[in-house]
């Protein structure tokens, strides 16, 4: 037991002990699951924090008298903590009771072969539509389709719990304009020819786990099937190795990258109408790859979608807006000072910088730096209120129409969510409904960007208006925008008064302190930085959850990280069905925005992130440990307060949160970007280096990449793509692979490869690691069969053969070797997905016999191939032994030692291959295998 919690638990001098983990329960003990009686009790495993109270609409000095009671933490009013409740002007919303916000995940789960019949599934529908208009973003529905009837770019600024990610794609689907409609297009021979464009809306999310879930959602608020029967239906998903697109689909999830992939068959997109970028604040590689690409779409000539308009809605909870408007806008309306490429870091969000300011000048108040004078006072009131007002530009919280009666002037809108009768034009009777709506709209049409005055040199005409649309209400940048305010419950904060050495012990005790003295209901979500420090918490909570007396809660403990399958990502965003059970979601970054994990109402917040770093210069991508950004903060905290007031325990001083960064850097400023310059090549980008996108990487990391590209055969002297870059971008595989694939169909040894490639990209880790020594000596016992001796590449090889010719029980066959069955399925999976492609390629004369197939195993010599075809992709990423036992990167001359977890670790090699490099206490390379060095030369 940790020690402090020990003390907390039963060794506090002077109080009764509160639900020991173990020893019998002292008399008069209260009951384990009341809260603690004293308002100001903010302690959490013996270790001071600092507590934020919910804002209040007036702030006065008289808060800070209670800040420091005896045995109580000190607590600081944090304007930030919650949100301003007048900034909550909704009286509708507030008269009716709060429901589950549509993103929870608790009605279809995984999608069945025999799922409910017609009947029930509208029932489910009716069952959902309440709770639907009464989401926030129900009240800017007009708005909404009013924004994109006269624009094609929609920036919408959706808070936590809006509901915008479920009923945007709702409110658009049946609009005129996403109509699929037959167009004459011109083709490569310079030939007219009629194509349809048009009658599906994309939604892309940053991860398989959201997009899922949210079509699983959508599809039964529209009372729509989602299986994979061949039913007919509205809603569908597609990620990577998993679609399920109904006939008929007219919203389709899917994953950034599934989308860019489309993009190489599809260029113009003519399968969409309409594409929605959802969570574009959290800037990927492949999000940015989206958004110039959209932005081409949108302001080219059209020809190649017969003229048809793709429109583009642009969503996130928290983005600077300033810097998308302007990077959306029609070329040459651009404010004055913008600069595209370069929007991170000089850009910021005004109510970002507002809310700052507000907070800062309350935290000075209750420490007493600040004298509490009626004008300091007064402008905590005024940066309250512009936060606000930067954020939505003056707008109200109600509907731009100011009632249904004045509905019809604009333009044609019905209440009927079909909008097929919708007319051009308003009846002559009602025009001065238009006018009455006019200053509103333009208000909201302003540029929030901050960047001063639009520049007044050679702009382009203004766009059109529809007929019955004043010339005025149209954006004269092409931008519409649209702000909604969010279903947040007041969230308290607390941060810790003193830094933090060990923040997994520091975890370990909030968690087990909030379990032991929060009521129920209310779960925890504890955001970590990665699968290891998630089982490793896990195993401890687990631990001290077999101690805890009857009186106590029990404790259901649920990882939460992108290598989990599916069906055990989709329970921890379940609720609990056991009683008197607690649910503790133990989870990445992955649970920060979209999908709302039910029955939240505490966070504990490490204010670590893992992220990927390139050093261009030494050619290595490393997984570092680093702070969060503000805006991830503030993301976090709002997960407590989705469905009820909640509290958010901060595991940094309010001190380290000021020095973290405004905003996450864009992970194409650090990281490799082969894929991003294949991916634009593959599109036609012939001059990747001006190639319009909001940040642009350095000249030298993009000139590594081409570099990189010619030496794998992908790129030629001229930078034009070869037909093997061609290949490599059609494979829906990191470009590394894709190029090894090609050359094992070249060298005879492609299905070995293939093999390989699908335990490499199966998501999670093949080989589980030993907790204890016993297991570690049970291991080294139960894996010889497997192992090899040229290292680990080889070693996945035999693993998936050996699995694969398991017939009797191959989930005993894993659990005997700890190698994890999900990812040896999932691997199944890719392998047969990349044989019918490679067959479909002509890289595979034809399909191989179906599993189980005895297991045969690599001769020395195919192993010797199979490692050559994997330097054709990895030349860069191979090292040769140095004289102290380590070893030297051949390109860069950095020192890397083999792994632990490495088959070879403990043996010298005159040379190595390594897949990946991380850096922890030292550099390491792993997924390592041994080669002759001599092979190096050869495969240059």
């Amino acid at each position: 037991m940790p020690e402090k919690v020990h003390k907390k638990f039963g060794d506090e001098p002077g109080g009764s002990t509160s639900a020991p983990v173990d020893g019998n329960t002292s008399a008069g003990a209260p009951s384990p699951s009341k809260p603690s009686s004293t308002k100001g009790n903010a302690r959490t495993g013996g270790r001071k924090k600092l507590q934020v109270d919910k804002p209040k609409p007036s702030i006065d000095a008289k808060a800070s008298k209670d800040s420091d009671k005896k045995g109580t933490r000190k607590r600081q009013a944090d304007p930030d903590s919650a949100k301003d409740e007048r900034a909550r002007k909704s009286p509708k919303l507030e008269s009716k009771p709060r429901q589950s916000d549509t993103k929870s995940s608790n009605f279809h789960g995984k999608p069945q072969r025999q799922g409910p019949s017609a009947q029930e599934l509208q029932k489910i529908a009716k069952d959902l539509d309440a709770n639907r208009k009464n989401l926030p973003v129900w009240l800017k529905k007009m708005d909404i389709r009013w924004g994109l009837r006269n624009h094609d770019i929609l920036l919408v600024t959706g808070e936590t719990g809006s509901g915008k990610s479920t009923q945007i794609p709702q409110f658009l689907y049946t609009e005129p304009w996403c109509k699929r409609e037959t167009v004459k297009v011109t083709n490569k021979d310079g030939k007219q020819v009629e194509v349809a464009v048009g009658g599906m809306i994309a939604v892309t999310q940053p991860r398989r786990v959201a997009a899922i879930t949210l079509a699983q959602r959508v599809a039964a608020e529209l009372g729509s099937p989602l299986n994979k029967t061949g039913e007919p239906g509205k809603v569908g998903y597609s990620v990577r190795f998993d679609s399920c697109v109904p006939p008929g689909t007219k919203i389709k999830f899917v994953t950034e990258g599934t989308l860019l992939q489309e993009m190489l068959t599809d260029p113009y997109l003519r399968k969409y109408s309409a594409v929605i970028v959802d969570e574009i604040h959290e800037r990927s590689v492949d999000v940015d790859l989206i958004a110039g690409f959209l932005r081409q779409l949108v302001h080219g000539d059209k020809k190649g979608r017969g003229g048809a308009p793709l429109k583009v809605i642009v969503m996130s909870a928290t983005f600077d807006l300033g810097g998308l408007e302007a990077f959306f806008s029609i070329p040459g309306t651009h404010p004055g000072g913008y600069e595209p490429g370069k929007n991170h870091g000089r850009i910021i969000a005004p109510h970002i910088l507002e809310q700052e300011k507000a907070r800062e000048l309350a935290e000075s108040l209750k420490t007493g730096e600040m004298k509490a004078t009626e004008t300091k006072i007064a402008e905590i009131k005024v940066a309250e209120t512009k936060v606000v007002e930067a954020k939505i530009g003056g707008e109200s919280d109600e509907s731009r129409r100011s009632s249904l009666e004045s509905f019809s002037s604009w333009g044609g809108f019905s209440e009927d969510n079909n909008g097929e009768n919708s007319s051009t034009s308003p009846p002559k009777d009602q025009a001065d409904g238009v006018d009455a709506t006019k200053n509103s709209i333009q208000a909201s049409n302003k540029s929030t960007s901050g960047d001063g005055p639009s520049s007044t040199t050679a702009k382009p005409p203004k766009p059109k208006a529809r007929p019955g649309v004043p010339e005025e209400d149209i954006s004269e940048n092409g931008v519409a925008i649209e702000y909604i305010r969010g279903r947040q419950y007041p969230v308290e904060t607390l941060f810790d008064a003193d830094p933090i050495e060990d923040y997994m012990l520091a975890m370990l005790q909030t968690i087990l302190d909030l379990h032991i003295h929060e009521p129920l209901p209310g779960d925890i979500l504890a955001f970590l930085t990665g699968q290891d420090e998630i089982e490793s918490l896990k195993s401890q909570l687990e631990h001290y959850g077999e101690k805890l007396l009857n009186t106590v809660p029990k404790m259901q403990i649920m990882p939460l990280y992108g290598s989990l399958s599916p069906a055990a990502q989709q329970a921890a965003f379940m609720k609990v069905d056991q009683r008197f059970t607690r649910k503790i979601v133990l989870a990445t970054n992955i649970a920060e925005t979209s999908v709302t994990v039910a029955g939240v109402r505490y966070v504990v917040d490490c204010g670590k992130v893992k992220v990927k770093k390139y050093r261009p210069h030494l050619g290595m991508e490393s997984l570092l440990v680093q702070n969060i950004s503000r805006t991830s903060a503030l993301q976090r905290m709002g997960r407590a307060g989705r469905e009820a007031k909640g509290k958010c325990h901060r595991i940094y001083t309010m001190g380290e949160l000021k020095e973290f960064d405004e905003d996450e850097c864009p992970e194409i400023l650090r990281c490799d970007v082969l894929e991003a310059v294949l991916k634009m090549k593959a599109r036609g980008v012939d001059d990747v280096l001006n190639f319009p996108l909001m940040d642009m990487p350095d000249s030298h990391t993009m000139q590594k990449a081409l570099v990189h590209l010619y030496v794998m055969g992908a790129l030629d002297l001229e930078s034009q793509l070869t037909k093997t870059g061609k290949m490599m971008a059609s494979f829906p595989l990191p470009a590394v692979y894709g190029r090894v694939v090609i050359a094992a169909a070249e060298a005879g040894c492609l299905l070995e490869t293939i093999d390989i490639v699908a335990c490499l990209t199966s998501d999670s880790e093949v080989f589980l690691q030993p907790k204890s020594e016993e297991q570690n000596e049970a291991i080294k016992e139960n894996r010889n069969d497997i192992y090899r001796r040229e290292g680990d590449i080889i070693t996945l090889l035999t693993t998936i053969e050996r699995y694969a010719s398991e017939a009797t029980d191959r989930k005993a066959w894993c659990e005997k070797r700890f190698v994890s069955p999900r990812a040896m399925k999932l691997a199944l999976d890719i392998r047969k997905q990349l044989r019918q492609l490679c067959h479909k390629f002509k890289l595979l004369d034809e399909m191989p016999p179906p599993d189980p197939q005895p297991f045969e195993p690599i001769t020395p010599e195919m192993a010797e191939t199979v490692l050559k075809t994997f330097l054709k992709a990895f030349i860069t990423k191979t090292a040769v032994l140095a004289d102290d036992g380590g070893y030297n990167t051949t390109y860069g001359k950095q020192k890397v030692l083999i792994h632990p977890s490495s088959v070879l670790y403990g043996r010298k090699m005159e040379a190595i291959l390594f897949l990946e490099h991380v850096y922890t206490t030292k550099n390491y390379a792993k997924k390592i295998s041994a080669i002759q060095a001599d092979w190096i030369g050869e495969a240059v």
